[in-house]
């Protein structure tokens, strides 16, 4: 699965919006819009906060940390 997929799959596992997740994980909604649009990718503070988030709720982070080393933003 490629990266947009996996953080969305993630957001949805915990049942919150785009904007919930934002907040979450310390960003702003439109950058996870993007994150899941697949126009952007997350820097390297928010993907360790992405890995917080996944840990406080109990989710293996190993996929989405795959696929964020493997993906390349098009442009």
């Amino acid at each position: 699965m490629e990266f947009p997929e996996e953080i969305k799959r993630i957001r949805q596992r915990c049942f919150l919006t785009q904007q919930e997740f934002a907040k979450e994980v310390q960003v702003a909604f439109s950058t996870v819009n993007r994150w899941e649009g697949g126009k952007a990718k997350p820097n390297f503070t928010a993907m360790k906060n992405i890995k917080k988030f996944c840990l406080k709720n109990n989710i293996d982070s190993a996929s989405v940390e795959e696929a964020w080393l493997d993906y390349k933003v098009e442009e």
